[in-house]
């Protein structure tokens, strides 16, 4: 049963305290880079047999496979596929930035260029956990920015096919090249290449243990979004709010994970005893139900606080992947919330919307990391290169204030090659 927790009666660490993954696979996952980056496709061939029971011939996503695949996915479900692409489209497209040029000064030109990153890389998980939406939200901000190529990598099935419904979404959203691959293998793949996997400038998605791993491993040989946690939901509700919706809410990341994070704060005791009630009514009747059991019991918490304010202070301290602000005129409140990932406004906006639907983004900061990172944009695709110009008579006018600064951090050669040139006219 989740626990009901009043904010002054208990310790701060039992408030804030995180649930953190214990498995240790940085040993096994640097060997599987290392592996990868010696022998290549033959390396990846021998781990889908050996982590997938698949037997390849070839890596690559046929446009056989894909048509085979979209045919086997129900129409009806390629034209929601599409509406939320729409979607995710007309809000990422608001996030495209301009380059700029200063030209104001006689002699001067400076400015910055936003160019996109070469080649971008998508993790997209398979298996049990199979999410075409990944595929739409990680796929469609790397096009807006204007990635020449975009590649997934997704693990295969045991008979060497991938999920239908991943390959309808990576049809709609313009993927350009599919690799039957998944695990840590798949992100060292990506990050060096292989003979048939081109090595990328960034990598983004989300995974596993092994993933997360692999890819703190090998950045800085290329860029990666984020090293993503268990899912995590913090719901602001007031005595106002329908207990059934937020237990529903808090159930819907709870059985995403057996490590996810469900948290209500809450300034009404009675709603906390209606939630936790509601919570046992629903857990049985999920799909998923042993997952989500684990998650409230080991790692959901009511948090009940005196007032919104105080709520809010909570919720902040927090800083969630996902927030609900489940209050009447929530606009109200937006401007409190500092440290969130996603925050969803009023009592009908569960956050399933944002995970499949509205158009912002779902890959988001996990595990605290939204007090100083934001979710996945277009921006995590491009990169800004700047430039400067000036002519002879611009640079003689700030040559020695460049070499006196020059001198002054007892960089002289820097000083002369600032007013080398004046000193040549002279």
């Amino acid at each position: 049963m989740i626990k009901i927790l009043k904010f002054g009666e208990v310790k701060n660490e039992d408030i804030f305290a995180r649930v953190e993954p214990t498995v240790n696979v940085e040993d096994v996952v640097k060997d599987i880079i290392e592996n990868v980056k010696a022998r290549g496709d033959a390396a990846l061939f021998e781990y889908n047999e050996k982590f997938d029971k698949a037997h390849l011939e070839k890596l690559q996503v046929s446009p056989e496979e894909i048509e085979e695949a979209l045919a086997q996915v129900e129409p009806e479900f390629v034209e929601i596929l599409k509406k939320a692409a729409a979607n995710i489209r007309k809000f990422h497209e608001k996030q495209k930035r301009n380059s700029f040029i200063i030209n104001d000064e006689k002699g001067i030109v400076i400015g910055q260029k936003v160019i996109p990153v070469d080649k971008a890389g998508l993790y997209v998980p398979g298996g049990t956990a199979a999410y075409p939406s990944t595929v739409l939200m990680d796929t469609i901000p790397a096009k807006i920015a204007g990635c020449p190529e975009v590649v997934m990598v997704t693990p295969p099935n045991a008979d060497g096919k991938i999920n239908p419904y991943i390959l309808a979404a990576a049809s709609v959203a313009g993927m350009d090249k599919i690799f039957k691959v998944g695990g840590a293998q798949a992100i060292a793949a990506l990050a060096y290449g292989t003979e048939s996997i081109p090595k990328v400038d960034k990598i983004v998605g989300p995974g596993n243990a092994f993933v997360a791993e692999a890819k703190k491993q090998v950045y800085g040989n290329v860029s990666i979004d984020m090293i993503a946690g268990p899912s995590e939901i913090l719901i602001i509700a007031d005595g106002k709010s329908n207990a059934k919706y937020v237990a529903a809410d808090l159930l819907s990341q709870a059985e995403h994970d057996k490590l996810a994070s469900a948290v209500l704060v809450t300034d009404s005791a009675e709603l906390a005893v209606e939630v936790q009630k509601e919570l046992e009514e629903q857990i049985p009747k999920l799909e998923r139900a042993e997952i989500a059991r684990a998650s409230i019991d080991n790692n959901g918490k009511i948090i009940v606080a005196d007032d919104l304010e105080k709520v809010i202070d909570i919720a902040n301290e927090i800083a969630p992947e996902h927030l609900e602000l489940c209050v009447d005129n929530p606009f109200d409140y937006l401007d409190s919330i500092r440290n969130a990932g996603s925050v969803f406004l009023g009592r009908n906006c569960p956050e399933a919307l944002g995970d499949y639907f509205a158009g912002p983004n779902h890959t988001l900061p996990t595990s605290g990391t939204a007090r100083f990172s934001s979710p996945l944009s277009v921006d995590d695709f491009v990169k800004k290169m700047q430039y400067t110009y000036y002519t002879k008579d611009a640079l003689a006018k700030v040559a020695e204030d460049v070499a006196t600064f020059a001198k002054k951090e007892g960089l002289t050669a820097h000083a002369k090659s600032a007013v080398i040139r004046t000193e040549e006219e002279q």
